[in-house]
């Protein structure tokens, strides 16, 4: 399961995000697996928000690649009534926000990278962390697994977002 610490630094995160947009209506991190990591989303369910962004991250990846743009960054959705943005964060994790429609944009994108660029750096160290903590345990006799304490739960990746890549550079 998830480390409270990196959790909470996570959640703090979002908290401070939709304290600086004022506009922003909730805040999710995620897997790129679809999994969520932490989240401040009220009135949405958090767990079917994480699978429509993994799947719209497939999507997005694969547009992306197809018209060597490079590897996936942002991407922006404009409904009738607001904006969902979904941000890179880290290897291996988006961060999606859902703001009302008369938000500055330009604001939006600018908190968006930089909060995601934060939370990419946490959830990428706890994994790092677990990684290592996973190497320097003993070798375990055959037919026993260990399992490692990764910022999200163990899963199979849905197929849609098994080879999704991110970047945070801006």
């Amino acid at each position: 399961m998830a480390a409270e610490p990196e959790i909470h630094a996570i959640l703090d995160e979002l908290r401070r995000l939709r304290s600086r947009v004022p506009q922003l209506t909730g805040a999710l991190a995620a897997g790129v697996d679809g999994l969520v990591v932490a989240q401040d989303t009220p009135g949405v369910d958090p767990e079917g928000l994480a699978a429509l962004t993994a799947a719209a991250l497939g999507v997005a990846v694969r547009v992306a690649d197809a018209t060597g743009q490079g590897d996936f960054r942002e991407l922006l959705v404009r409904g009738e009534h607001g904006y969902v943005a979904t941000y890179a964060a880290g290897r291996t994790a988006v961060l999606t926000l859902l703001a009302q429609d008369r938000v500055n944009v330009g604001r939006l994108h600018l908190e968006g990278r930089r909060a995601a660029a934060r939370i990419g750096e946490l959830v990428d160290a706890a994994e790092a962390a677990a990684k290592a903590a996973e190497a320097s345990q003993p070798a375990r006799p055959p037919g026993r697994t260990t399992t490692s304490r990764t910022l999200r739960p163990t899963r199979t990746p849905r197929a849609a977002a098994t080879d999704a890549r991110t970047a945070t550079d801006s």
